[in-house]
């Protein structure tokens, strides 16, 4: 069968790298892809938010399924264009995704169904956020309502950070995203990422991940869109997993069917784990970036047939394989991110880099001129390991990325730290 997988990222990456290896894929494209997916694919240089011109690609290299990696064009409804087509599609309707596309809406359709989630408030009117916010103090979280590329919460300390973090949002600095924000409480634990393909009414659990969100060892610096990951998680046990499937997950997607938008997909669930059992933070539609990098690396089935179950609405009849290994992610960025990332250097060396053993670079900001690879993004490479535990991964990762000869990049030097505190 054809697949086509729309997206540019390292996330991206690592899915057409998962497909690729099944032997039901006859073709392979990705649109727009970036260097290294091309060695794996054949790039298609189609804007995905055209949605005319991804329906007519897909009718004329009669695709089998669309895999949609980033929120924003599911948001926008390419699902749904493409379903209307004829097509079939892995990842939700519009309105299916705007559990991530409104954190309100995600908050009040907890709310209504009794998924357990931190107490909030919704705010468009700056006045009434800075009277909530006074009322119930600091630590307290405020988020941009709308996607603001995994950078539009802040937890702040205080109340005068609070209040400057509403107003700066309210006041335009993610455009319509910050339209309306969410006010919610901190909650106090650790954060975990769980994952679910979900055909509308039956969720197969995946599996756990730890993100490291911030730029700077030590978890210092701005929020980014992810720095590293690993996976499992040590501290989802599978006690745990099973409570956040019957408490959280399920009912959501339960949820979803009685309210007449059923999700089909990924549902990828931030949690807090509190000393009151897991809560949820958030729900993204789509795999993690760099979650995904780590969850392909630990993956034994094939992606394709599950991807195809989901959209069938077969996985109650569906199971997957997992390897016990960690798999772990480091990834390396420009110089400047994510404030104002540094293009157009040289990345040299990484040939030597990807031939260490049970390493997989794979690529997010890049192109090529000619021969030479260039960095072109933010988030550059994602070098991933897998080992026998997290210390081993960690350290073949890290081996892999002192090869690359990049100047222009950098790194946490710290990804792994909470699995290695779990020991």
């Amino acid at each position: 069968m054809n697949v086509l997988v729309i997206g540019s990222g390292g996330r991206e990456h690592a899915l057409c790298w998962a497909l690729s290896a099944s032997p039901l894929l006859d073709r392979l494209h990705c649109l727009p892809g970036n260097a290294g997916i091309a060695e794996l694919a054949s790039c298609v240089a189609i804007d995905p938010f055209d949605f005319a011109s991804v329906a007519r690609f897909c009718q004329t290299e009669a695709i089998s399924l669309v895999v949609v990696g980033p929120e924003a064009p599911l948001v926008a409804g390419l699902a749904d264009h493409l379903r209307d087509a004829g097509i079939r599609v892995f990842g939700p309707s519009a309105k299916a995704a705007m559990l991530e596309g409104s954190k309100g809406y995600m908050k009040d359709l907890c709310a209504r169904h009794g998924i357990p989630t931190a107490a909030y408030g919704r705010f468009d009117d700056l006045a009434r956020a800075e009277a909530f916010i006074e009322a119930h103090g600091a630590p307290i979280v405020i988020k941009a309502d709308g996607l603001a590329a995994g950078k539009g919460v802040v937890v702040a300390e205080s109340v005068d950070e609070a209040q400057a973090a509403a107003r700066e949002m309210l006041g335009g600095r993610f455009g319509a995203a910050g339209a309306s924000l969410v006010i919610e409480e901190y909650l106090d634990g650790e954060e975990v990422s769980f994952f679910a393909l979900v055909d509308g009414r039956h969720a197969l659990p995946l599996a756990a991940a730890q993100d490291h969100k911030r730029a700077f060892d030590g978890d210092q610096g701005p929020n980014t869109g992810g720095m590293g990951a690993y996976s499992p998680a040590p501290s989802l046990t599978p006690a745990l997993e099973r409570e956040v499937m019957e408490r959280i997950v399920r009912p959501t997607v339960a949820a979803m069917l009685e309210e007449g938008a059923p999700f089909v997909g990924v549902l990828f669930a931030g949690l807090m784990l509190t000393a009151d059992g897991p809560k949820l933070l958030e729900y993204n539609v789509r795999f993690g970036d760099p979650e995904a990098q780590v969850l392909t690396r630990r993956l034994r089935s094939d992606l394709l047939p599950a991807f195809i179950a989901a959209c069938d609405g077969t996985l109650d009849r569906f199971d997957l394989r997992w390897s016990e290994e960690t798999a772990l992610c480091v990834v390396l960025a420009a110089q400047g991110y994510p404030e104002k990332p540094a293009r157009g250097s040289e990345i040299r060396n990484l040939e030597r880099a990807a031939a260490i053993e049970d390493v997989v670079i794979f690529h997010a900001g890049t192109r090529r001129e000619g021969t030479r690879l260039i960095a072109d993004g933010g988030r550059v490479l994602n070098v991933t390991a897998t080992g026998r535990d997290a210390a081993e991964a960690r350290a073949r990762a890290y081996r892999a990325v002192d090869l690359v000869d990049w100047p222009g990049g950098f790194c946490r030097r710290d990804i792994g730290w909470r699995a290695l505190a779990h020991g």
